[in-house]
């Protein structure tokens, strides 16, 4: 029965698992956190659900392997240039200032010293998983926090490579020489180079083939063969199955069928990746943190602020205000998942021993379980930082004599469309941005744009907020939209504002803060859908667009409710019923040219009428029957909305419509 065992373990895990989706999806914290939980309790040292781990650590690899496959994926170069300061500048400073200190601390407390950069490299690496999945929640990726933190996490996962390079190195620091280390590093880099040169000549020919066999399980499995097949061979040449998964993942990266491929490895990344989180619950020794909770505790704290601390001092040399620099640095606070594929590693190594395997896995953990609760934390500790550390600026005589002109917070595409209206219909206008580059780039084209936080009462100042006549926002961060608009509208009562946002749920709130209009992404669509359809069928135009005032007036409630309020929407069979009056041309091809009204007989076939014919500009009212009708008239055509769509159809030589 010992074979089954394995069988047994995911079956608990699954059954755990599902509970867990569910219940952190309705709490609003990610599931990751949920499995972390889920695996101390039902692991070894909880109520022993799960006792052998061997082949639970065997399907978490699996789980890995498949993560990094799509991190390769999904790391295109269009990516990495459009993030190139955030990557290069934030992601580097980040990964060397927090090896360098962790080193330095963790040698000062007589660490030996290969072991001490070895551990400074696990605390450098934070959790791409939470933190995208928490960003994306929150509609805060292009925020300047998230586009920060994306650039920190995609040169993390690239670091990942040289790390694991590094490790025979670091392991075997007392007895190689520099030629064998050398050695080593060729042998390494020398594989991953022959990988992608030889990727780079034959992948193009082999996934042509594969999809040219239009058979998706040969797909699937010739996918599998390349991702594992990679994994083998860097294994072989004593790298590490991850690493040849993240190496295939770039392969295949630039190749036309990448998204196919994702969409294929999705379902069996997420089912493997939540027995990795798992499996990490599992090897947490309860007893252990028993016996050494302030050890755990020092050691879990020490972690988030050092790396926290060290982040929001890169965002602060980037010229960032404090309060984007506090909430990047709690985002990007906690110890990554491929921290405990590199512990792993690096214990076959002999660099990490057992009881400070069992204090770093321990704190990493709860490094994780508490992101959630700091990423909703951070905001709040970011304004009441921005306030403590208020800065005054000089208003300039140009922005002391604005006055009934339109404040944009943010100069993305919104923000750049409006300026750009705003300027040619002479509207005066200041554009509040965050980022200094892009201010910078835009005052040198005579751009009228200041940095600051807007959620900053002096940069409200900065604007002449008390004379302004509109606010807009513009930008995709719902925090500091919500508090900008509470204080905007203490300091100006009378100013019109306006909230782009992505997510409806958020209409309720901003209204109470005293929004004017607000622009739901989503149902804003919804309407432009509603208004094509509604034309399709004639709908006269003023029409539409009451109903369109309608539903936004009322701030979206006919949308967004299920039983829906009949007498605030005009029905729409009574307008079908009434007659409308619609315009027909004739071009040079309709059959019916040169032939007289009375042949036509478009009465009697369709039940409308015409009733004038415009032509050269003169119009020709109840035309008679013997009428020609001639190339480029314009015919006015009234009927109910069946008999003018029949009229028409007929006109165009559709007889069987």
């Amino acid at each position: 029965m010992h074979q089954y065992l394995v069988i047994q373990d995911i079956v608990v895990i699954l059954l755990v698992s599902l509970p867990i989706i569910f219940l952190f999806r309705k709490i609003h914290l990610p599931s990751i956190v949920g499995f972390l939980i889920a695996g101390m309790i039902i692991g070894p040292f909880g109520f022993k659900l799960i006792t052998q781990l061997e082949s639970v650590e065997m399907m978490a690899e699996i789980g890995i392997i498949l993560l990094l496959f799509t991190i390769g994926l999904e790391v295109s170069f269009t990516q990495l240039i459009r993030l190139k300061k955030f990557l290069l500048l934030a992601g580097g400073l980040q990964i060397t200032l927090t090896i360098v200190f962790s080193t330095v601390i963790f040698y000062l407390l007589r660490i030996p010293l290969n072991q001490a950069i070895f551990f400074g490299m696990l605390v450098s690496l934070s959790s791409t998983v939470i933190v995208l999945k928490l960003l994306s929640d929150s509609s805060e990726l292009e925020a300047p926090q998230g586009k920060i933190s994306l650039g920190i996490l995609i040169f993390q996962d690239l670091v990942i490579v040289p790390m694991f390079l590094a490790l025979p190195v670091l392991g075997s620091a007392g007895e190689l020489n520099l030629t064998d280390i050398l050695l080593k590093l060729a042998l390494a880099f020398g594989t991953v180079g022959l990988l992608l040169l030889g990727a780079k000549f034959l992948m193009a020919k082999i996934m042509y083939q594969l999809a040219n066999l239009r058979m998706r399980d040969a797909f699937m499995i010739g996918i599998l063969l390349i991702l594992l097949g990679t994994a083998y061979i860097t294994h072989a040449m004593g790298l590490s199955f991850a690493l040849g998964a993240f190496i295939a993942g770039l392969i295949l990266a630039e190749s036309d069928y990448n998204f196919q491929i994702i969409a294929d490895i999705q379902p069996l990344r997420d089912a493997f990746n939540s027995i990795f989180f798992v499996s990490i619950g599992l090897l947490l020794n309860i007893q252990f943190v028993i016996d050494f909770p302030v050890k755990i505790l020092v050691l879990t704290l020490s972690i988030i602020l050092l790396k926290g601390l060290i982040v929001v001092l890169i965002v602060l040399f980037m010229k960032y205000p404090l309060r984007i620099a506090i909430v990047t640095g709690l985002i990007v606070a906690q110890i990554g998942e491929f921290s405990f594929v590199l512990a792993q590693a690096g214990g076959n190594f002999g660099l990490i021993a057992s009881d400070n395997y069992n204090a770093f896995l321990a704190s990493s953990i709860f490094t994780m379980i508490l992101t959630p609760f700091l990423f909703k934390l951070a905001p709040h500790l970011g304004f009441k930082s921005a306030e403590i550390g208020k800065q005054k600026s000089e208003i300039t005589s140009a922005e002391k004599e604005l006055t009934g002109h339109v404040i944009v917070a943010g100069f993305g595409l919104n923000g750049k469309n409006l300026t750009h209206v705003l300027k040619e219909t002479g509207i005066s206008y200041v554009v509040v941005e965050l980022n200094p580059d892009t201010v910078l780039e835009e005052k040198k084209k005579g751009e009228k744009i200041i940095f600051g936080d807007i959620s900053k009462v002096e940069i409200l100042h900065r604007t002449n907020i008390e004379k302004a006549k509109v606010l807009v926002f513009a930008i995709s961060d719902p925090a500091t939209t919500r508090r900008s608009l509470s204080l905007a509208k203490q300091l100006n009562p009378n100013i019109y504002t306006v909230v782009r946002t992505r997510y409806v749920n958020e209409i309720d709130e901003l209204a109470k803060l005293g929004a004017d209009v607000i622009i739901p992404e989503e149902f804003e669509t919804s309407l432009e859908i509603f208004r094509k359809v509604l034309e399709k069928y004639h709908i006269p135009l003023n029409i539409i667009m009451k109903q369109v005032a309608i539903i936004r007036n009322e701030s979206y409630k006919l949308l967004r409710k299920d039983e829906k309020e009949p007498t605030s929407f005009i029905h729409l069979d009574e307008i079908l019923a009434a007659g409308i009056t619609e315009t027909y041309f004739v071009n040079d091809d309709n059959p019916f040219i040169e032939k007289e009204l009375s042949e036509i007989n478009l009465r009697a076939e369709t039940d409308a009428t015409i009733i004038a014919i415009v032509r050269d500009g003169k119009t020709i009212t109840n035309p008679s029957g013997k009428e020609k009708l001639l190339a480029h008239d314009t015919l006015v055509i009234t009927g109910n909305h069946v008999s003018v769509d029949k009229a028409i159809w007929y006109l165009n030589g559709d007889k069987d419509e």
